[in-house]
């Protein structure tokens, strides 16, 4: 048996913002604010109890920060580092899970195709980088400086309230181990590769 199948309902999810634990696929999720309810419920939702299940295979694809040329997260990031605003947020050591959107469509078709896929898998690159580490990245990659001094955590915290700064400033490791025993094969796996095609 593939090592992903499982026939049981996931641990329901979100990974808890942390600098430094690391996560995977088996990693416990659970309810800490808004959000992780919201992708509880999302998850609970999509996810049928063995009894209406029987031989029905599922997946759930827990994606991380997607990347693409069209709106998202680069939307909002692209116009303060090509302006040259733009830097890390709080201390910049926090890690950000990502993945380029060709990806993310990717590991649902290979989900889709491969009927040994099974359970959850993790929508995120394999290469983990900090805050801090994008922010440099995306302004090689616009030939842009990144010379301002990090956002502090009080302004973030001003400005998008408690949870979803805790988002931005303690971050997540997560791992896409089962999604590579799977058998997927990333066509972003690097970040500056992602970039390069993106701001192009």
């Amino acid at each position: 048996m593939w090592p992903g199948r499982t026939s049981s309902t996931p641990s329901e999810g979100y990974y808890r913002p942390s600098l430094t634990v690391e996560y995977d696929e088996d990693s416990a999720g659970g309810d800490w604010d808004f959000f992780s309810g919201l992708v509880r419920d999302w998850e609970r939702a999509a996810w049928l109890p063995p009894e209406v299940a029987r031989d029905v295979r599922q997946v759930v694809v827990r994606s991380g920060v997607v990347l693409g040329r069209q709106g998202g997260a680069m939307k909002l990031m692209v116009w303060p580092f090509w302006l040259g605003l733009g830097g890390p947020m709080g201390s910049g050591q926090q890690f950000m899970p990502w993945i380029h959107v060709d990806d993310l469509s990717g590991i649902l078709a290979h989900a889709l195709e491969d009927r040994r896929v099974a359970g959850v898998l993790n929508g995120v690159a394999p290469a983990q980088v900090t805050n801090g580490e994008f922010a440099r990245a995306l302004a090689r990659s616009l030939s842009r400086p990144s010379v301002l001094p990090p956002v502090p955590a009080v302004v973030l915290q001003a400005l998008l309230g408690t949870e979803r700064a805790v988002l931005l400033l303690e971050g997540q490791r997560v791992i896409p181990r089962r999604t590579l025993q799977s058998g997927y094969t990333y066509l972003y796996p690097e970040l500056h590769t992602a970039l390069r095609d993106i701001v192009s």
